[in-house]
């Protein structure tokens, strides 16, 4: 799994088996919150100094400006997620192995053209579509773009592309800053788990182009 963002912490809750139950207990800080290692602190909590093979993730080097994608097999899945994470801004960057990172969704919401080869890719991008309005549409044509370029260079896989349909983006709003606020999160949580689940129903069910492994490049699919 490669995460971007609110996505690396998905993706370690996922190779952990954490549950949503265990994500909500945690006390979001207020943003801005520029403190150093606000979100390590935070993640730890959830984490502690788990590693996992299973999970990479993006963020950008404050040196640099470039984007790196970090080995959860080989760093503690606390630091990727506040790397990950620390909005330029809103929070502050983080250090792994000597260098300070930011966002990895300051280069890309999702990272989808660093995702390696498979036969089939599932794209969730919560960012994209009809959620937060412009900034959503803009996302969305930027990821549309990667994938274009993903799908050219793997001409044998498949891809599914699976965004907020349009009762999680009128709960979300259109301010950006509504994406930091927990009870906000609360209320939109049963309306994606229901989307996951309508999602996951279309992927698994024979005969649906979703589920076809046959096909040398599936359509990109959204869940709208």
């Amino acid at each position: 799994m490669l995460g971007t963002s609110a996505g690396s912490w998905t993706a370690s809750a996922l190779a952990l088996g954490l549950t949503y139950e265990d994500l909500r207990e945690l006390e979001a800080p207020s943003v801005p919150d520029l403190r150093a290692g606000v979100l390590a602190d935070l993640a730890r909590q959830l984490f502690g100094e788990a590693r996992s093979p299973l999970v990479a993730v993006s963020a950008v080097c404050v040196r640099t400006g470039r984007r790196h994608i970090l080995d959860g097999g080989r760093h503690p899945l606390a630091d990727l997620v506040a790397a990950s994470s620390a909005v330029p801004g809103l929070l502050a960057p983080h250090r792994v192995e000597g260098r300070l990172y930011v966002d990895g969704g300051v280069r890309s919401a999702t990272s989808i053209d660093a995702a390696r080869e498979a036969d089939r890719v599932i794209v969730v991008a919560p960012l994209a579509g009809p959620v937060l309005g412009p900034v959503g549409r803009v996302a969305e044509l930027l990821l549309r773009l990667e994938l274009r370029r993903w799908r050219a260079s793997h001409p044998r896989s498949s891809v599914t592309l699976i965004r907020p349909d349009r009762e999680v983006a009128r709960v979300v709003g259109l301010r950006p800053l509504a994406l930091f606020d927990a009870a906000r999160a609360r209320d939109v949580y049963p309306l994606a788990c229901a989307q996951g689940l309508r999602c996951g129903s279309l992927l698994t069910r024979t005969g649906s182009p979703w589920a076809s492994s046959a096909a040398r490049v599936d359509p990109v699919a959204t869940a709208a």
